[in-house]
């Protein structure tokens, strides 16, 4: 499993779309500072189909330090919230085929053969 960055992002949108990647940069940079704003005023972005950013209050509350046992406030906070949409999801669900072998050992009435992509070879030969 690969980590995709920012980067990685640009230099791919730039490769499909024939941009620039500076022109890509800052346009990505925008969308990205767009959310910011938008969440910080509380509102909801919605990608059909990808998913929901939202900012959800968290209620204040006590929780335990795990070393001392002792019992802790925490204090209210917002935190945003990423739903995924039924695409994304759909997409991410489906498990990917198992490889399947190049070539296969198989007896044969003839002797052994080795089977390559669904074509008998004769062993050895």
């Amino acid at each position: 499993m690969a980590t995709i960055t920012k980067k990685d992002l640009v230099e791919r949108i730039a490769n499909r779309t024939k941009m620039s990647r500076g022109d890509v940069k800052r346009l990505l940079q925008e969308t990205l500072d767009l959310i910011i704003v938008e969440l910080k005023k509380g509102n909801r972005i919605e990608f059909r189909d990808f998913g929901v950013f939202e900012v959800k209050e968290r209620a204040p509350r006590l929780a335990q330090n795990p070393k001392t046992l002792q019992k802790v406030p925490v204090p209210a906070k917002r935190a945003v919230k990423f739903k995924v949409g039924r695409l994304m999801r759909d997409s991410v669900e489906k498990v990917p085929p198992a490889p399947q072998p190049i070539a296969e050992i198989k007896p044969s009435a003839n002797g052994v053969h080795v089977v390559v992509n669904n074509a008998a070879v004769p062993a050895g030969g």
